[in-house]
């Protein structure tokens, strides 16, 4: 009489064993994923490493320079730099302004875009157009159209008799980062619109007829039925959007590289011009880190209340 043991050992009828691969397979595998991992090391990999080891140490730009381990120097300075923490201020502004009114505006338009509409194709494809435009040609068209002099927006408000409220919107601290902000907003609405439709049309025609014969306002099926079923996609968006709008530079610095003032200095921008213009690349690579951990930090609480609620 057998074990269990030893009838594992048998060769059950009719099947075979799967033959293992040899090394000589393993290493084709090999070769094959190095072309497309290769520039991910390269590109992504190294440079982060890279990055996190420079924020430990006092590198500066320059020839020759000798590059020391200095430990946590760098992140206690970084503790009492009230430059980088109103960069940061800031930076949480933009972000949140960006993303919420993105969301917002996006969710009215995705909306608007599932009805059936005369045109719906057209409306789609223009409502995508800014996704498509780089972020450096976005800045500079909004820069024309915010010019003190021979702008857009001025040229529009004394058309309409409205020439008391002409400014100078990128050059004056109280509207520079709102201005931009509003930039902001319909440079990145597109991706947002796009990802929220998407979501709109998985949710089942069925839920709405039965809320409507119920008696369900339009309202309410649009916060009972509607809001409930692109909850995951809300999350989703709205996460990779903040991590996005708070990792800005290009469109920014187009418009106003951080001015007037530092009133638009995004966090990004303050370890640019550290890095580029003063040439502290260590003390650089440690803002860089710091913001990562405290986005981190930021998204694990938000993610966390989100999947409560859904729950």
């Amino acid at each position: 009489m057998t074990t269990l043991a030893e009838r594992s050992d048998v060769e059950r009828p009719g099947r075979s064993r799967r033959p293992g691969r040899s090394r000589s397979d393993r290493t084709a595998i090999y070769l094959l994923l190095l072309p497309s991992l290769l520039p991910i090391l390269l590109l992504s990999v190294f440079p982060l490493v890279r990055g996190i080891y420079l924020g430990f140490t006092d590198a500066r730009a320059g020839r020759n320079v000798e590059v020391n381990f200095t430990g946590l120097e760098n992140y206690r300075q970084l503790l009492g730099d009230e430059l980088f923490w109103n960069s940061f201020k800031i930076g949480l502004l933009w972000a949140f302004g960006v993303t919420a009114l993105q969301f917002v505006l996006a969710l009215g338009l995705a909306l608007l875009l599932n009805q059936q509409l005369r045109f719906r194709g057209v409306a789609r494809v223009l409502a995508v157009v800014p996704w498509a435009m780089p972020p450096v040609v976005v800045g500079i068209l909004w820069k024309l159209v915010y010019h003190p002099d021979a702008g857009l927006l001025n040229e529009f408000l004394y058309r309409i008799g409205a020439d008391g409220l002409r400014a100078n919107w990128l050059g004056d601290f109280s509207t520079a980062l709102p201005a931009v902000i509003i930039v902001g907003v319909w440079a990145g609405m597109p991706q947002t619109t796009v990802v929220l439709l998407a979501g709109l049309q998985g949710v089942a025609r069925e839920l709405h007829e039965a809320a409507a014969v119920d008696g369900a306002s339009a309202w309410h099926r649009f916060r009972h039925v509607t809001l409930p079923a692109l909850a995951p996609v809300i999350v989703a968006i709205t996460s990779l959007d903040f991590i996005w709008n708070f990792n800005s530079f290009g469109l920014v610095y187009v418009l106003t590289a951080g001015g007037p003032g530092g009133k638009t200095m995004l966090p990004m921008l303050f370890a640019y011009e550290e890095a580029f213009r003063y040439g502290n690349y260590g003390y650089a690579a440690a803002l860089g880190n710091a913001m990562v951990v405290i986005i981190v930090a930021l998204l694990a609480l938000y993610l966390r209340r989100r999947l409560r609620e859904a729950n």
